[in-house]
């Protein structure tokens, strides 16, 4: 494998430059200096075109990818549209993983996820936790997929020598997020669902699930930021969690969703609805020994979300 050296005139192609984790890192990569920004809409590039997708890379021959395209949603969307979200991100990180092992991309980042840790994995969850226990079933085929991804990524290096690389980021909120209370993600979904509530002089939101699950929560610059930093300076085999190393339970989170968004009415917990994985807290020893750590607390991250779409709604 051949020693990589990071350099802003480096092309660097960011797959999903439109998407919330995409448009961070782009940001990320302007402030650090990078000008050779490669990026295409879906409209210009199907990344579920296999030939498209090799027509791209052996035209526009990046240095770098970021692959942060995927088909990503919440509870209700994974476990409704399953063949979906295993389809859709199958297809495009393979097309895209081989495309830049055939165009002899020098270093390659692919996203995973906390969620395809095995459900009831030990916490907080380490690297090695992967493949050690059933998955939660109601996103189990994006799981699946994004366990793919990170292998393909691992084997191209064994077999290819190919600098693959993969983070595996907590759950994420930040600019750009979705905000349709059925398909997102639940820190969206409980800030629209408190300033619709507010804003409508409502006695009451109803939050999905017990509120007893425990989840971490990181801003997307902060992954941004990790992403580039791993993307510098690490090159060796495996996969990096990426996360706070904090949680706390989803009525605690909607308490202080509440508070930021200045709902003073009740909560109401539906126990009818999934509640997913008992707790996903990532063990972040790994990236903090590689020179990083989150930067971007919750609350802060919260109002500045908020300021930034209370008008959106």
């Amino acid at each position: 494998m051949k020693a990589f050296t990071p350099n802003p005139e480096h092309r660097v192609f960011v797959a999903g430059h439109r998407g919330m984790v995409g448009s961070a890192i782009v940001r990320a990569l302007e402030a650090r200096g990078y000008r050779n920004i490669i990026a295409r809409t879906r409209a210009e590039l199907d990344l579920l075109d296999q030939r498209a997708v090799r027509e791209f890379f052996a035209a526009e021959r990046p240095d770098l990818v970021y692959l942060a395209a995927a088909k990503v949603g919440g509870i209700h969307a994974n476990n409704t549209y399953r063949a979906q979200f295993l389809y859709e991100n199958l297809m495009l990180e393979a097309n895209i993983i081989h495309a830049a092992h055939e165009a002899e991309v020098q270093k390659l980042l692919f996203l995973g996820s906390s969620c395809i840790y095995p459900k009831h994995a030990e916490q907080p969850m380490r690297e090695d936790a992967l493949l050690t226990g059933p998955l939660e079933p109601t996103n189990e085929p994006y799981a699946i997929a994004k366990i793919a991804g990170i292998k393909l990524c691992e084997t191209y290096r064994e077999q290819y020598g190919d600098n693959f690389i993969s983070a595996m980021p907590t759950n994420l909120y930040g600019p750009g997020d979705n905000y349709d209370l059925q398909n997102s993600h639940v820190l969206p979904a409980l800030l629209r669902k408190m300033h619709t509530a507010k804003a409508e002089g409502a006695a009451e939101v109803e939050v999905w699930g017990s509120g007893r699950p425990k989840r971490e929560f990181l801003h997307v610059d902060d992954l941004a930021a990790a992403c580039v930093h791993l993307m510098d300076t690490f090159n060796e085999a495996g996969w990096v969690n990426i996360g706070t190393g904090e949680d706390l339970s989803i009525r605690e989170l909607a308490e202080l969703i509440a508070d930021v968004v200045g709902f003073k009415g009740a909560l109401r917990f539906d126990p009818n609805m999934p509640d997913g994985t008992p707790r996903k807290l990532l063990d972040v020893s790994k990236v903090n020994g590689l020179g990083w750590k989150a930067n971007i607390g919750l609350r802060e991250g919260i109002e500045s979300v908020y300021n930034e779409v209370r008008n959106l709604f």
